[in-house]
């Protein structure tokens, strides 16, 4: 992937301020925080300022585009709106065929047997906490 100096942060916040009008979205705290960053990185993707580069997906997610849509357009693509993902065969959109709860589950398995392998000395609920949360932030990051 390329480092955040080659990309046309410039574009990407031509895209982010007009994706944002076209929505109706205000630029304010509380919407920043339902997209877990602060107003200010916000400010700072529509400023073209870089940052860092997993908060990225927290503006796509604010903007309804696709994780790594943010990512695309600074790198000279087109962004995807979540809502061109419920069309069949739309542009450079992977869906898995299996049902969210298989992923959920699997994913937990997954994180639970790691968990395992390398925390020793970690109890049982610990784990279950950690493998829950490690699904919770995938799920949010648009990964899962």
């Amino acid at each position: 992937m390329p480092s955040p100096t080659d990309h046309d942060l410039e574009r990407l916040a031509r895209a982010a301020r007009r994706r944002r009008a076209d929505l109706g979205i205000a630029m304010n705290d509380a919407n920043a925080k339902k997209a877990g960053v602060s107003k200010g990185t916000w400010q700072r993707v529509e400023k073209g300022l870089p940052i860092r580069e997993t908060n990225y997906v927290k503006i796509d997610g604010l903007l309804q585009w696709a994780p790594g849509s943010c990512l695309k357009v600074a790198e000279g693509g087109e962004p995807i709106p979540v809502s061109d993902m419920k069309e069949d065969g739309a542009p450079d959109v992977q869906k898995s065929p299996l049902p969210r709860e298989v992923l959920d589950r699997e994913a937990l398995k997954t994180v639970q047997l790691a968990l395992i392998a390398t925390a020793k000395g970690t109890s049982a609920e610990e784990i279950r906490e950690m493998s829950e949360q490690v699904v919770r932030d995938l799920r949010e990051q648009g990964l899962i």
